[in-house]
């Protein structure tokens, strides 16, 4: 995961930047980092982080972060086999990309967690470092979209979802749950709070593939 964590510096500068301008401190923006690790629960909080009281800072970080439910059940088959405080260890660096990267590793034999903990330490480290530069010398860097740097994951993860697509291959099988779930995805961007379109569109999928083809 190292060459794509080089990535998440940026976006760990444009939290930074964003922390400071909402009114928090340098050492508030670095903590919440270390500590939450979650940059769109985080870029979330922000827009509330002056006016709203600690419950709805909750629930927006909650509603924001649950498609983490998913996650984890995707990854249940291996990470269930361990002890529960090194399963928690474990997934307290999970985070979407290392999710993806794992979930293929494991579906094609793989059965060392340590390449979860491995890869989310990087990313979790990296975001930090990008947090800790756009808190002190952010704004000198203007935008950081014109770099074209917002493309990146997006790419990352349809890069890894048509490869394990292809191998997986199943015909109608995958190919109507996931047009299904693709488009409630796109669609619930401008009808659904920020997150919840992953999670609907998951549960979209799924519940299309279950009733159409069965167990």
């Amino acid at each position: 995961m190292f060459a794509l964590s080089l990535f998440i510096i940026p976006f760990g500068m444009a939290f930074g930047v964003a922390a400071i301008e909402s009114g928090m401190s340098v050492v508030q923006a670095v903590t919440m980092s270390i500590l939450v690790f979650s940059g769109a629960a985080q870029f979330a909080s922000m827009d509330m982080w002056s006016t709203s009281s600690y419950i709805s800072l909750l629930l927006v970080v909650l509603a924001v972060s649950a498609r983490h439910t998913l996650l984890g059940a995707a990854l249940s088959p291996w990470v269930n086999k361990l002890s529960r405080s090194t399963r928690l260890s474990a997934l307290s660096v999970l985070s979407d990309a290392n999710f993806a990267d794992c979930f293929s590793a494991f579906r094609a034999g793989e059965r060392d967690v340590g390449r979860l903990v491995g890869g989310g330490l990087m990313l979790w480290a990296t975001w930090v470092v990008g947090t800790v530069i756009g808190a002190f010398a952010g704004e000198a860097f203007g935008d950081l979209d014109r770099f074209g740097i917002d493309v990146l994951m997006p790419s990352y993860f349809a890069v890894l979802v048509l490869i394990q697509w292809r191998v997986e291959w199943e015909g109608m099988k995958t190919y109507l749950p996931a047009i299904v779930a693709s488009f409630v995805a796109v669609l619930g961007l401008y009808l659904l709070p920020t997150g919840w379109n992953v999670v609907v569109a998951a549960l979209s999928g799924g519940l299309v593939g279950g009733l159409t083809y069965g167990r």
